[in-house]
């Protein structure tokens, strides 16, 4: 009898041990929505954004306006602006003086936005790269990120893995990896957040230099 109680004792200890644990738990997929909720609250932002594309290295301060207005005013190229207004896409050159514009369909204007994630999360499969919990950003950093990697399900998306770094004790992303279908890695990198600043409209009009040359469809231009 005695025995029986010690076994059915020791079951329940354990249920009630796996309990707990099923519940600390979160799916990667859960997780994700958690962040994307996140900056959902988000009214405005500012930060320090650190760009490598194809080899290139680009460096600027990246303001982001809810819904859909976008700025990076570069300091490297110094004084290269991209502004996205919602409707309109706007580059400037100024190495070129070349003003470039496009017309295009608001659809989160970049990844670290509340747009830019619930479109993540319909069109990629969220899976944690490194497990659910956090780890160091770079070797011998105190800094802590839960790192997650997306798959695209079908190959018209275009790229085909996306990994973050999500800082864990802000919930902000702390560097976005892309890979496109030609296998080129595009990296982004953020610091220094500031949030909710009431940032002003105008912030969002870029004003280009009267000398500079405009080329309107760049982007279905032979």
């Amino acid at each position: 009898m005695m025995k029986n109680v010690k076994v059915f004792a020791a079951g329940m200890a354990a249920a009630v041990l796996c309990a707990s644990v099923s519940a600390q738990v979160i799916t990667a997929s859960a997780y994700f929505k958690t962040i994307s909720e996140y900056y959902a609250t988000i009214k405005d932002y500012e930060a320090t954004v650190e760009i490598t594309a194809d080899g290139e290295e680009m460096s600027g301060t990246v303001s982001f306006k809810r819904p859909d207005l976008l700025r990076i005013d570069f300091s490297h190229p110094e004084n290269q602006v991209i502004v996205f207004n919602g409707d309109l896409l706007t580059i400037y050159l100024p190495g070129t003086s070349a003003i470039l514009q496009q017309s295009v369909q608001s659809n989160g204007a970049s990844l670290a936005t509340p747009q830019g994630l619930s479109l993540l999360s319909r069109y990629y499969t969220v899976a944690y790269e490194t497990g659910q919990d956090p780890v160091p950003f770079e070797a011998g950093s105190d800094e802590k990120v839960v790192r997650l990697i997306l798959r695209h399900r079908n190959s018209s998306e275009a790229f085909r893995s996306i990994r973050l770094a999500v800082n864990a004790e802000t919930q902000l992303i702390r560097e976005v990896q892309a890979v496109n279908s030609k296998g080129e890695v595009f990296r982004f990198s953020f610091i220094d957040y500031k949030l909710n600043q009431n940032i002003s409209d105008q912030r969002f009009i870029y004003d280009a230099p009267s000398s500079a040359n405009n080329y309107n469809n760049f982007l279905f231009s032979e």
